[in-house]
């Protein structure tokens, strides 16, 4: 059975709901949240992309990009990360306040993972949005998250085909 995921931001609050259930809110400007269905959040937090319909679907932006895991003395993480890790992913602040996380996943298959202070070249899978077309060119440099904490940064290298 496909499982209907509808994600929802406004006033400044993301809403996640599961077959019209809401199950997760989170506050972006402090970056505090509430599960309120324990068993359907943690059940469909490592599912893929393609496992869920998403009720406000989006194709799939696919971009090439050098990832660099900041190092754990640096303010990294303590432990490395895996293929399909979902950060939140920020382009831009406004007086050192995130103005918008986009979801999207990392994904490689020659390493099992990668640790702090690595730095690989991975797929990240973008949920397309149209304000997220803006930031989509080769170069462009942006944050990797975990809530508040940056743990890194990777650089747009080029696109892949919707295909691949």
């Amino acid at each position: 059975m496909m499982m209907k995921i509808h994600k929802e931001i406004k006033n400044n609050q993301l809403y996640l709901y599961q077959n019209g259930a809401l199950i997760y809110k989170k506050w972006l400007a402090t970056s505090e949240s509430k599960i309120f269905d324990l068993m359907a959040y943690d059940k469909y937090t490592l599912v893929s992309f393609n496992e869920i319909e998403y009720e406000n679907s989006n194709p799939l932006v696919l971009v090439k990009a050098e990832l660099e895991l900041k190092p754990t003395n640096e303010g990294g993480k303590k432990t490395g990360i895996i293929s399909g890790f979902r950060p939140n992913h920020v382009f831009e602040y406004k007086q050192g306040q995130i103005l918008q996380t986009y979801i999207g996943d990392l994904n490689f298959s020659e390493w099992p993972t990668i640790e702090p202070g690595e730095k690989k070249i991975v797929k990240v899978r973008f949920l397309d949005f149209p304000s997220l077309h803006q930031y989509l060119y080769v170069g462009l440099v942006w944050h990797i998250h975990e809530g508040e904490r940056v743990i890194g940064k990777a650089k747009i290298l080029s696109f892949y085909d919707s295909a691949e």
